[in-house]
């Protein structure tokens, strides 16, 4: 009807090797005293849990009642989560008010000691401590114990907000909130080269750096929605490209004539409405062999006519000529008359 004395007891010592000691008492194993005397430190506690449910279990075989068993898991678990990390994700529009909570005050520690702290990227940014808020956000973040309210948010302030709660007897809670500002994205912009040769590589990018969340991008020919595999469609079956929405790079390889067109791209983000760019014309071309030998040809001719005009001048004597009237004696000067 139910587990024995031995399955219960291993069934939590497992779960309290994964999730660890909860962060309560101090070294020797006994926290401040309380109303009910001292507090267990990590292994009393773990040996009183233990012990009880191990003597719920015995009742639990025999016709007595199973809440006292309920009871002390239940105790178990509380006393746990104050060691874990909580995390959450909210998104606010720009200039909007927002709430940021701290999860890890609920957990009840006492006399606790609070700090807040922002992470964006790789900077970690110190926002509230000792009882006050840091320069940069007096102006319009109000704080209370368990939550701080922003009368209004920035795309600056999109980040990580991180509450740590420290307890009279050095335990810890965490909690972080990731608060993602929203921000429409702005018009963006597409590269795409005017000219291309049919049979090479193409590249198209579309850009756009203001939206927050960053904005996925769809691409457009002839005012036609571009799918991401041509082969889905009718219209771009004849094509061979690769399309990223994340990116927004548009690559077609190898190129063909019919990729001759209109293009232009979109940025949305479920932030506002989309954005469209400038639209760009593409002309995919044919090598121009003919043009190439024309410019050999012109360049063989430049080259005969030189050599013909070296070889007559020779044949002519001007170059010895000109050899010897640099070879002659000057003329003696006349003394001047006295």
């Amino acid at each position: 009807m139910g587990r024995g004395r031995g399955g219960v007891a291993q069934h939590l010592a497992e779960g309290q090797s994964r999730v660890g000691p909860a962060p309560v008492g101090g070294p020797g194993g006994r926290g401040p005293p309380g109303r009910g005397g001292a507090t267990p430190g990590p292994g009393g506690a773990r040996s009183a849990a233990a012990a009880a449910v191990m003597a719920g279990a015995e009742r639990r075989d025999g016709p007595g009642p199973r809440a006292p068993v309920l009871l002390v898991l239940g105790a178990a678990a509380v006393s746990l989560v104050g060691a874990q990390v909580t995390s959450e994700t909210r998104e606010v529009p720009e200039h909007k008010p927002a709430d940021i909570p701290c999860s890890a005050y609920r957990f009840g520690l006492s006399n606790p000691r609070i700090e807040w702290k922002f992470q964006k990227g790789s900077s970690l940014v110190l926002f509230y401590y000792g009882g006050e808020l840091t320069d940069s956000y007096k102006n319009r973040v109000q704080f209370s114990p368990n939550v701080i309210h922003f009368s209004t948010v920035t795309r600056e302030d999109t980040g990580k907000y991180i509450c740590e709660v420290v307890g009279s007897g050095n335990q810890i809670a965490k909690s972080e909130v990731n608060l993602i500002v929203q921000v429409p994205p702005a018009k963006p912009v597409a590269h795409v080269p005017t000219s291309a040769t049919i049979g090479s590589k193409a590249v198209l990018r579309c850009t756009e750096t203001d939206g927050s969340p960053p904005p996925t991008f769809r691409w457009y020919k002839d005012s036609m929605l571009m799918p991401p595999n041509p082969k889905t469609s009718p219209t771009f079956r004849n094509s061979s490209y690769t399309l990223d929405p994340a990116t927004g790079e548009l690559i077609f390889e190898p190129l063909s004539g019919f990729d001759t067109g209109d293009y232009y791209c979109e940025a949305t983000n479920n932030v506002g409405s989309p954005q469209k760019s400038a639209v760009v014309h593409m002309e995919a071309s044919e090598v121009n062999v003919g043009g190439i030998v024309a410019a050999v040809v012109v360049l063989l001719m430049v080259l005969a006519l030189v050599a013909f005009g070296i070889w007559f001048a020779y044949s002519r004597g001007f170059f010895s000529e000109y050899r010897a009237s640099r070879l002659e004696p000057l003329a003696p000067v006349p003394p001047a008359p006295p």
